[in-house]
């Protein structure tokens, strides 16, 4: 029985027994210990390798080296650079001019730059295939919208996300409550509400920028400006404000209810009425029995 010959899936015939087979049939420069070539300079060497192999090698060779040259692994986002930092994938996309994230961050990443860049937008599941990712750095862009499911597939190993300095005004608490990240949200143009007031309550906040989290906008003037710890130390409560407002929709809403249930009973009474009052008119204008009855003997 013959097997396949791909360099990234040995066959179970014995590691020395494969090394062999696959020696005879690639050239020694395309061959890599650990599967295909991975860097540039090793793709590049095997390229070279192609060109000037003789007219005469065989096709099988030709082919296989270039499956060798194919980037089976993790490749790097365009204006991006990628390195290791202590044994872990770093992606340093930082000062790139980016307007979007990239799509094809490796999924091995466990550090990712996207720093002083021009992003408007966390799209859901931006990061859902970066199961490893640890530190997130999304500080100085010009992010105005969060989707709920943004950082959906990286709570579990996220360390930190930083989303310092950008124009968020509001943000949905699912999107960072699931999240067991440090969280750096200073320096953002906040409108100080209910959610933002759940986020300060519930998230993990880096201690050293909490206090640069300021109500850009506020439901009353004298919170504008003001760190919002410090607003919620002095006693506001803005989930208590929108509990009011919902309590006062609900009453509303159960006061027009009742208007229409009476509106109904009093229509279905008056119209009963009138057609009482139609049924005594028609009866009072039938000839009476007893005149009836005087009438006939009369006649005999």
């Amino acid at each position: 029985m013959s097997y396949p010959l791909h360099p990234r899936f040995p066959p179970v015939m014995g590691e020395a027994l494969w090394e062999r087979r696959r020696a005879a049939l690639l050239p020694r420069s395309c061959c890599h210990p650990w599967g295909p070539a991975s860097s540039r300079a090793e793709l590049a060497s095997c390229k070279m390798t192609l060109t000037t192999t003789p007219p005469a090698a065989s096709m099988a060779q030709t082919f296989f080296c270039l499956l060798l040259c194919i980037p089976w692994g993790s490749s790097c986002p365009h204006r991006c650079h990628c390195t290791e930092r202590a044994g872990a994938k770093a992606v340093l996309c930082s000062s790139r001019h980016l307007e979007e994230i990239p799509k094809d961050i490796p999924r091995d990443a466990v550090f990712l730059k996207l720093d002083a860049n021009s992003i408007t937008r966390i799209p859901s599941n931006a990061f859902r295939h970066l199961s490893h990712l640890e530190e997130l750095d999304l500080s100085r862009n010009a992010i105005e919208k969060i989707d709920r499911a943004a950082f959906k597939g990286v709570a579990a190993a996220l360390r930190t996300l930083d989303l310092s300095s950008n124009r968020i005004r509001s943000i949905p608490k699912e999107a960072l409550l699931a999240l067991n990240a440090k969280l750096r949200l200073a320096n953002n143009p906040w409108h100080c509400e209910c959610a933002l007031q759940e986020v300060m309550w519930e998230a993990q906040l880096d201690p050293d920028s909490v206090q640069d989290i300021t109500c850009h906008t506020a439901p009353r003037e004298e919170y504008v400006g003001k760190p919002l710890l410090q607003v919620l130390d002095s006693g506001a409560n803005f989930c208590s404000v929108r509990q009011r407002t919902t309590d006062v929709a609900m009453f509303i809403a159960m006061f027009g209810w009742f208007t229409m249930v009476i509106a109904y009973v009093i229509c279905y009474i008056r119209h009963n009425r009138e057609d009482t009052c139609k049924h005594v008119d028609y009866l009072k204008s039938l000839p009476s029995t007893q005149g009836h009855a005087e009438t006939t003997s009369t006649a005999l």
